[in-house]
């Protein structure tokens, strides 16, 4: 088994633009999870009135998400957390879903098309699809590759 990870035809194969592409989606990510996050505080009314009725303590569930926004999104860009932030993406994502669904349900809260509030909800998956693609070490994070040649 040791053998065979040593191996050059055994090696994961991945090319530089790959790699390119993977990094400029990564710092995406994380620009867009940053904005979100600040935004919860300079835009609260707007993410206050997101928050479904239901659900207690509304500023504390719209600074705490805020703050895990911008500290995932930071801490997607240091490698020795990187896929623990993009497990904590994944649950914060999942955490705030009933926020679109609420959305959804009662589209005057954002003035937007149907079309697009609809769009909304699986775009979700995007996103954790998205942060899913960090919980996996990569050839270059085990340094089995490298970027160099």
């Amino acid at each position: 088994m040791l053998i065979a990870a040593k191996c050059k035809l055994c090696k994961p194969r991945i090319n530089r633009n790959e790699a390119q592409i993977k990094t400029f989606l990564k710092i995406l990510l994380t620009v867009l999870l940053v904005t979100a996050g600040v935004l919860h505080f300079i835009k609260a009314d707007f993410f206050l009135k997101i928050v479904p009725p239901y659900l207690p303590f509304h500023w504390e569930i719209v600074a705490v998400s805020g703050v895990c926004e911008i500290a995932l999104g930071l801490l997607l860009q240091v490698p020795r957390f990187s896929r623990f932030a993009a497990g904590g993406i994944i649950a914060l994502l999942i955490a705030i879903f009933p926020a679109n669904i609420y959305v959804y349900q009662h589209q005057d809260l954002v003035p937007a098309s149907p079309l697009v509030h609809f769009l909304r909800l699986p775009l979700q998956g995007v996103f954790i699809l998205w942060a899913y693609w960090y919980t996996k070490q990569d050839a270059k994070t085990l340094g089995l590759i490298s970027l160099r040649n």
